[in-house]
């Protein structure tokens, strides 16, 4: 129905992946890391997903534009596309995160220690992600960059 380079093929891509990582990682560090009661991060983690949805292409389109810049400057390294996939996870997600938290009535200190986890975590889940986001790419038959 839609080609492999169609945008909304795409764009269902991204989101699928987004909303399915951040729901399944963001309870894990909210619950385990952050002190967050259950309820809370069901809270927290319910209105990631309509927020995800409406970021997950957009983050898409910037991930592969840092992708293309540390390919152009830095060569087509497993050490450069794993850096760069790190700064896209963590300068994108960041914020919202931090706004997410803010929204469902968390405390600074929790709200601080969240964010803080989820910078130390992403070392390893943004470039995690990556990898799960071209897999989301190649179930839904997206080419990829």
């Amino acid at each position: 129905m839609f080609s492999s380079t169609s945008r909304l093929r795409s764009a269902t891509a991204d989101t699928f992946a987004l909303v399915v990582y951040c729901f399944i990682t963001g309870m894990a560090i909210e619950i385990m890391l952050s002190g967050l009661s259950i309820e809370q991060s069901l809270s927290s983690r319910l209105l990631s997903i309509p927020v995800n949805i409406v970021i997950a292409w957009p983050y898409g389109l910037y991930r592969d534009r840092v992708l293309s810049m540390a390919k152009r400057y830095g060569g087509n390294h497993f050490l450069v596309r794993n850096l760069a996939d790190l700064f896209a996870y963590v300068s994108f997600q960041s914020p919202v995160y931090a706004l997410i938290l803010w929204s469902i009535g968390a405390t600074s200190t929790q709200m601080l220690t969240a964010v803080t986890s989820n910078l130390l975590v992403s070392m390893v889940m943004g470039v995690i992600y990556g990898y799960f986001l071209e897999y989301c790419r190649r179930l839904f038959r997206v080419a990829l960059p």
